[in-house]
Formats: structure tokens, C-alpha cells, sequence
């Protein structure tokens, strides 16, 4: 799988517990934090896979406008990690506080996965060859089972 693929599909793994997210009710607060904590394990994969592997090797083989959309992306990327992630794990999952700060989280990762998709994978076809695209998906892949399978073992620790 080529680099873009790869995190074209962890994006749909993300929407699709953002949407499961916004459909819960104050009631369901066992639900809530089961789909938060599965959001947070996925968007840390991804956040590690994007940051370490895909990005550097954007950016290193862009120019000015690269660098531009690395750096946007990596404080789009704090601004989740940092601020509205740590939030929302903290609110009551019964509160429409959550339900506000959920939204937010929503709005702010859809914009992030949009301009990745239709501006910075669109670019990485032309700065980079289809063969370092699928070395970099193979690197992705390797590196997606080594960090699932360290968070798993720190979570059980």
C-alpha cells in the first residue's frame, strides 16, 4: 500500500469514530469514552506515522509551498494533541460540554483530513515518485505494528 492510500484509510477509520462520536446521546457515557479512547489510539498512530515517516519526506523533497503545508499540518495536528484532545477526555461524558467539545474535535480534524487530501496528497504525487511513495507506505506499515502493538502493552501495563 502506498504511503497516501495508507493514510487515506486511517482517515476513514477517524471520520467513521468522529461520526459514531456525534451520534451518542448524554446517556451514553460508557460509549463516549470507549470511542474517545479508541480516537485518541488511532489519531496517535497516525499522527506518529505522518510526522515521523510521511511529512519529513514531503517537505525534503518539496520547496517553499511544502514546507508552508508541513508546518501547517504539524500545528493543526498540536492544536488536537495539545488542546482539544486533553479537553475533551477530561469533560463528563453525560455533560453537553462534551457534546460541544466533540463537535469542535470533529470540525477540526475533518478540515485537517480535507486539506490533506485535496491540497498535500495531490501535491506529494508530483514531489514525489510512485517508488517512494510505496517505500514510505512500506516503512508506514511497518512502523503503524510497532507503535499499535507499544500503545497496546502500555495500555495493558
Amino acid at each position: 500500500m502506498n504511503a497516501i492510500d495508507l493514510l487515506k484509510a486511517d482517515h476513514k477509520v477517524v471520520l467513521d469514530l468522529l461520526e459514531q462520536i456525534s451520534a451518542t446521546t448524554e446517556r451514553a457515557l460508557k460509549k463516549r469514552v470507549e470511542l474517545v479512547a479508541k480516537l485518541e489510539f488511532e489519531l496517535t498512530v497516525h499522527t506518529h506515522l505522518e510526522e515521523e515517516i510521511f511529512y519529513p519526506a514531503y517537505k525534503a523533497a518539496g520547496e517553499k509551498e511544502q514546507a508552508k503545508s508541513y508546518y501547517e499540518a504539524i500545528e493543526e495536528h498540536r492544536a488536537v494533541d495539545s488542546l482539544v484532545l486533553p479537553h475533551i477526555k477530561a469533560t463528563d461524558p453525560g455533560s453537553v460540554e462534551f457534546s460541544g467539545r466533540a463537535k469542535v474535535l470533529k470540525e477540526l480534524l475533518e478540515h485537517h483530513i480535507e486539506e490533506e487530501e485535496e491540497s498535500m496528497f495531490i501535491d506529494a504525487k508530483k514531489v514525489l515518485t510512485a517508488k517512494q511513495l510505496n517505500d514510505l507506505g512500506a516503512q508506514m506499515e511497518q512502523r503503524k505494528k510497532e507503535l499499535k502493538s507499544e500503545l497496546t502493552q502500555h495500555a495493558a501495563a
